[in-house]
């Protein structure tokens, strides 16, 4: 299960800084995780302040 970003995401962009595969990337309104290259390692959740990425 790959992660994914949910709505409480407030785009500081911490998780894409921390993620060691570089698949988090700006979206529209919030931060994306591509699903595909994700290898659902958790970095981003430890650093998200506001506990963002969760696992699908």
């Amino acid at each position: 299960m790959a992660y994914q970003i949910n709505d409480a995401c407030i785009s500081c962009g911490a998780c894409e800084a921390e993620c060691p595969m570089s698949c988090i990337s700006a979206g529209d309104d919030k931060y994306v995780i591509d699903a595909d290259v994700c290898i659902e390692c958790g970095a981003c959740n430890s650093v998200c302040p506001v506990d963002a990425p969760q696992p699908e």
